[in-house]
């Protein structure tokens, strides 16, 4: 891949994607997100590749769309309009279809597009002191990459209105007190933290994590009684069962 606005390297099963535009806060241009989709199908494709991991360069995860990318383009009814929002709803679409892992590394600031890619994510790990915020009301804008969906499903409706309506900045601190993280540390311990994550889930089945991926993604806007039935009723191939089980046979 020729890469302008991200980098992407691998080592022992893991895939890093790193957001690369650190002059600007790691800002989110139409480049940077079609380089983004295709690190992921890369990614997935690998089948060396077990767990991907979503960063920033610098002092920031990403600040969130570069406005000034968008050159004299007009901004209709608040939208950014389909040369962000056709790539970047592809790029969270493919998060929930990609079998593997999938960590947002919040290494910093993460406000508003880049809040809605985190959430994307299927596990979140901040910095304590990184600051995110969903501010799309401050610049006259409405969420379109599925903010409004994914916020209130991981603090609650009641906390993510407040968050929205306000604009207000969190930390990452907030973010895992909240439920939106799965945990915050100290940022000198914040790469050690996801590796440890990462390590975890290499030692788990493929297949097992591809299953609960499609589980966890497929039924939650569903009722209960239609997501005990798929979870009952949906087969899935699982090929190392044997396997991990062995020893537990003798």
């Amino acid at each position: 891949m020729q890469l302008e606005h991200i980098t992407f390297d691998t080592a022992d099963g893991v895939a890093t994607v790193t957001m690369n535009r650190p002059d600007v806060l790691n800002a989110i241009t139409p480049t940077m997100l079609k380089e983004l989709n295709a690190a992921l199908e890369a990614a997935t494709a690998d089948a060396k590749i077990r767990v991907i991991i979503l960063t920033g360069a610098g002092k920031a995860f990403s600040a969130g769309v570069d406005l000034k990318a968008l050159g004299e383009r007009k901004l209709t009814n608040g939208m950014v309009g389909p040369i962000l929002d056709d790539p970047a709803r592809e790029l969270i679409e493919g998060f929930a279809l990609c079998p593997k892992a999938i960590i947002a590394k919040v290494n910093g600031f993460c406000f508003t597009g880049a809040l809605e890619i985190a959430l994307g994510c299927d596990i979140i790990v901040c910095a304590e002191d990184a600051k995110l915020g969903d501010t799309h009301a401050k610049f006259g804008l409405r969420p379109t990459w599925g903010m409004s969906q994914r916020l209130p499903r991981a603090v609650g409706l009641a906390k993510a209105m407040e968050l929205s309506l306000t604009g207000a900045t969190f930390t990452g601190a907030d973010a895992a007190a909240w439920g939106l993280a799965s945990r915050a540390v100290p940022r000198d311990e914040l790469d050690a933290t996801v590796d440890e994550i990462a390590k975890a889930i290499l030692a788990n089945s493929r297949d097992s994590i591809a299953a609960y991926k499609d589980l966890y993604y497929h039924t939650p806007r569903k009722t209960l009684a239609y997501g005990l039935s798929y979870e009952a009723e949906t087969d899935y191939a699982i090929e190392d069962t044997e396997e991990r089980i062995a020893q537990f046979r003798k």
